[in-house]
């Protein structure tokens, strides 16, 4: 697809969205829209130059589900910005694209006061391309700032990535036409997958799983290191052990075989895990919220938190 086709699919969708009829979102945080914004650190997103909150609402949890009358997903992204946080990061795989919807109906009227962050799975370049004019369609905007591609595998061809027909070459050309300004890669599958990845090519960030498991120790030896080297943007996910958040305090306890959850011989306190993370080189942590009271207090740990000391990360990491 040619550019002027590509942001001229883009520019109808977005006028045909602001059509629509809007929910109202009478949150608390709305009706202090006037008040002064908590202050969330921002850090550097490695070689992009730009500044982002540490903390990054997470596409998964609350913002991939459908709206009912008791709560609306679009209320959270709403009370986040108005919290400080000023990325959100969505995937159209987050709820068949449902989390996607939900940060469009936001977008619609606050987009330049977000560092948007969106992911292909497919790893062709028709596919690509199409999936990418999917997302910004359930968006409403004509931008990304950041495209990823989505979920490394451990055996991943990384050789059919950077064909002529590969997903590289979409992203690649998305970039060079200012559909997105950078491009990254993320996964969570194998940390030997994750340091291929950017070793072989030059991507603006990386979003991968740190977190005090044993089994998420490696990501902090192979791919951390590396990506500090090239300077990229490093983000951090799977804070709290995945979606369920099992590790911690409250939470249910997922003790599994299953790659996607992380488990939880014991569990820590939310903050004390996201201190974990942030004291770690990293630009910011996306995390998952449930609630408006998740956001609240996830806001806070980040507002006031103060570097773990060696004995506090030592304990946590189990």
């Amino acid at each position: 697809m040619h550019r002027r086709e590509f942001l001229g699919t883009m520019a109808a969708v977005v006028a045909g969205g602001a059509t629509c009829t809007r929910p109202t979102l009478e949150t608390e945080s709305r009706k202090h829209e006037n008040s002064k914004k908590q202050v969330i650190p921002r850090r550097v997103l490695g070689k992009t130059g730009v500044k982002v909150s540490a903390l990054i609402l997470g596409g998964v949890v609350a913002m991939k589900e459908a709206p009912t009358a008791r709560f609306h997903p679009a209320e959270l992204a709403n009370a986040a910005l108005d919290a400080g946080i000023n990325y959100f990061d969505t995937a159209p795989a987050y709820g068949n694209g449902q989390s996607e919807r939900n940060y469009g109906e936001v977008l619609e009227t606050r987009r330049n006061e977000v560092f948007l962050a969106t992911k292909t799975g497919n790893r062709s370049y028709d596919g690509a391309m199409r999936e990418v004019e999917a997302s910004l369609k359930r968006l409403r905007t004509d931008r990304l700032d950041l495209l990823q591609i989505h979920g490394v595998k451990a055996e991943e061809d990384f050789t059919k990535w950077e064909k002529s027909d590969g997903v590289l070459k979409a992203l690649c050309k998305l970039r060079d036409e200012k559909v997105t300004r950078f491009i990254g890669v993320t996964g969570h599958e194998s940390a030997e997958s994750m340091r291929r990845a950017i070793e072989l090519f030059d991507f603006d960030t990386v979003l991968t799983t740190f977190n005090p498991t044993t089994r998420r120790l490696p990501y902090q030896r192979l791919v951390l290191p590396l990506a500090r080297k090239k300077k990229m943007g490093i983000l951090a996910m799977k804070v709290m052990g995945g979606g369920l958040g099992s590790l911690a305090i409250g939470n249910p306890i997922k003790n599994d075989d299953v790659w996607y959850h992380d488990a939880a011989p014991r569990q820590a306190e939310a903050a004390m895990l996201i201190r974990y993370v942030l004291g770690l080189p990293i630009s910011a942590a996306v995390v998952g919220m449930g609630s408006l009271e998740h956001l609240r207090n996830n806001v806070s740990a980040v507002r006031d938190a103060q570097p773990l000391n060696k004995k506090e990360r030592k304990v946590l990491e189990v």
